[in-house]
């Protein structure tokens, strides 16, 4: 079985971290976004995965190369010489696609959530149609496009932010079709959900599944921690060993064998500590991830951060409101940051009270 990522363009939602590796490698919860995907897809049986891109496909190539022989699969690049939008790349990656006649799975790269792919399949051979749709419920619908269905699961229209309840599902980014929606497609910049997906509707061929457990699109900072915490929630349902314990860890804390904490400190809840982290004496943070070789001094306060990889964070720093730092920025000592962005490369000796982008 197959699946197709669509892993698009620059990220720019993601920066300043995506200035250094693109989106899919970044790690979330010390694993690369697109790992969590590769091997719950693994799990379901598929053993040839496609990746769309439009930007550092040589990156993301060499980097998933040791992962193709670990998993014992085929991974493939799809690459688009101009952005094809998010039914475009299907089009373009026909000829892997139709290489037999099994359904394939579509994913969004920025999604993370319980992946229930193996129901996925089971439900999409049941109704016996072109294509199935995850969907989500969410509690504030009117910021969304929604999706109803009947109690089958048949779609029969999509409309976009209403005003007056109709549902509270939306489009997950999370799909499996039947290689004849290739015939629906051309090859030039086509939106799936505006386009495609109506059109299918409209002919009775689509159909909702409903996930159950938890959901998150994490191609934004705010979003990014939001499902950091939503993950670390699911970790300690399933895999509880998975998290640390001890003196001052508080809630639920994932923290790499090779990062060092010192004492007095206050971790959680719901932070990820990554490999060769260095945490000093009396230092708090929390909802916060710090990525790889980063390093905060004594007695920092952390609260809403994204860290970046190589990092020094000097001695009675104060930082919150979903600051994001990019690679190697150092931030000198009894400073406040702001819901503050810093570029990588960056020497930060005053501090930012109000939000700002550090360029």
């Amino acid at each position: 079985m197959k699946a197709l990522i669509l892993v698009g363009g620059y990220g720019t939602r993601l920066r300043p971290l995506t200035l250094s590796k693109p989106k899919p490698l970044i790690e979330f919860c010390n694993k690369p976004m697109i790992l969590h995907q590769i091997e719950a897809l693994v799990e379901a049986n598929v053993n040839h995965i496609i990746l769309a891109v439009s930007y550092r496909a040589e990156m993301l190539e060499k980097a998933l190369k040791a992962e193709e022989e670990r998993l014992k699969i085929r991974i493939s690049i799809s690459f688009e010489e101009e952005p094809l939008g998010t039914a475009g790349p299907l089009a373009l990656a026909r000829h892997l696609l139709l290489e037999d006649n099994e359904p394939f799975f579509v994913l969004n790269s920025d999604i993370i959530c319980d992946f229930p792919f193996q129901e996925m399949i089971l439900f999409h051979k049941m109704h016996g149609k072109e294509g199935t749709i995850a969907v989500n419920k969410v509690n504030e619908p009117s910021k969304y496009g929604v999706v109803v269905y009947d109690n089958r699961g048949q779609i029969k229209e999509f409309i976009e932010k209403p005003q007056e309840y109709i549902s509270n599902r939306i489009n997950s980014g999370l799909y499996i079709f039947n290689t004849s929606i290739l015939n629906r497609i051309q090859l030039k910049p086509t939106s799936i959900e505006k386009e495609v997906f109506p059109e299918m509707a409209k002919d009775g061929q689509l159909y909702a599944f409903e996930l159950k457990g938890f959901w998150m699109d994490v191609g934004q900072p705010k979003d990014f921690l939001m499902g950091m915490s939503l993950y670390l929630e699911f970790l300690r349902d399933t895999q509880p060993l998975s998290l640390h314990q001890g003196p001052g860890i508080y809630g639920n804390v994932l923290i790499d064998p090779t990062a060092k904490i010192g004492p007095n400190c206050r971790i959680g809840p719901n932070v990820s500590i990554g490999p060769n982290v260095v945490i000093e004496e009396g230092v708090c943070i929390k909802r916060c991830t710090i990525l790889r070789d980063s390093s905060v001094k004594s007695h920092s306060w952390l609260d809403n951060c994204l860290i970046g990889w190589k990092c020094c964070i000097g001695r009675w720093v104060r930082m919150e409101n979903t600051c994001v730092l990019g690679e190697d920025v150092i931030v000198k000592d009894e400073l406040y940051l702001n819901s503050v962005k810093v570029l990588p490369n960056k020497s930060i000796n005053a501090s930012v009270p109000e939000p700002n982008v550090i360029l």
